[in-house]
C-alpha cells in the first residue's frame, strides 16, 4: 500500500481569456471584478536572441508565441492557483523590457482571469494541471478591433506610429485566422457577452464546491 496522500486540489482556478490584440480582453477582465493576471507582461526582452523576427525584415515578431516566455506564465499561474500569491513581471512594451516586479495575491478568491494574446497556447498545460475554469477566446469585427488597437497602441506610445499601422493592417488581414488558432487550441470563441456569462458560471461552480468541500471537511 501507497503511504503517499493524494495530491492536495488547487485553492483557486483559471479563467484563460484570450483573442486578438485590441479585442477587448483587459476591460473585459476588469469588468469580471476577479484578480487578473496580465500575461503580456511575460513577453521576452528584446534583447533576447531568441525573439522570432519578421520575414520582411521589420524587427522582432511580437505576434508570434515565440516571443513569450510560456514556462514562466504557467508557473505564475500555477503559484496562484496552489498558494493564492505569486510574483509577476512588469513589463514595458515600449522599450520591450522588463522594468520591475510586482506581487499578485488573490486576496482568498477561488477565481481569477489570465489575459492575453498568448493565453490559448497555455490551455492544454492549465487544464492537464487540474487548473482550468474556462478558456475564451473574445472575437468580433476585425476592422472594429483594429481601430480599438490602434486607438490604443497610439495613446499609450507602444511602439512607433509606421510600425504600429503595419501590425494593425497585418493582424487585420489575419484576425479570423488569429481566432482559429485559438479555438484549435482550445479556446472558446465568443462575444463580450457570452463570456461575461461563462464567467459569472464559472465563479458560482467554484463558490459553491468550495462550500461543498468546507462542509465535508
Amino acid at each position: 500500500m501507497s503511504s503517499q496522500s493524494p495530491a492536495r486540489p488547487p485553492a483557486a482556478r483559471v479563467v484563460l481569456l484570450t483573442g486578438p490584440s485590441g479585442s477587448g480582453k483587459t476591460s473585459l477582465a476588469a469588468r469580471t471584478g476577479l484578480p487578473v493576471l496580465n500575461l503580456d507582461d511575460f513577453y521576452k526582452e528584446g534583447t533576447d536572441p531568441t525573439l522570432p523576427q519578421l520575414p520582411d525584415g521589420g524587427g522582432a515578431d511580437w505576434d508570434s508565441p515565440l516571443s513569450w516566455d510560456a514556462g514562466a506564465a504557467v508557473a505564475a499561474i500555477d503559484a496562484l492557483c496552489r498558494t493564492g500569491r505569486t510574483a509577476v513581471p512588469v513589463y514595458d512594451i515600449s522599450v520591450s523590457a522588463r522594468v520591475g516586479e510586482a506581487g499578485l495575491d488573490l486576496g482568498g478568491a477561488a477565481l481569477f482571469i489570465a489575459e492575453g494574446i498568448f493565453a490559448a497556447d497555455v490551455i492544454a498545460r492549465c487544464r492537464t494541471a487540474g487548473l482550468l475554469a474556462d478558456a475564451l477566446c473574445l472575437r468580433g469585427r476585425p476592422t472594429t478591433t483594429f481601430r480599438r488597437r490602434l486607438a490604443r497602441d497610439l495613446r499609450e506610445g507602444r511602439k512607433s506610429a509606421p510600425y504600429l499601422v503595419r501590425r494593425g493592417l497585418r493582424l487585420l488581414r489575419g484576425e479570423r485566422t488569429i481566432v482559429a488558432r485559438h479555438t484549435a487550441l482550445g479556446a472558446h470563441p465568443c462575444a463580450t457577452p457570452e463570456a461575461l456569462a461563462r464567467i459569472a458560471a464559472a465563479r458560482t461552480a467554484d463558490v459553491t464546491g468550495a462550500t461543498s468541500a468546507a462542509v465535508r471537511s
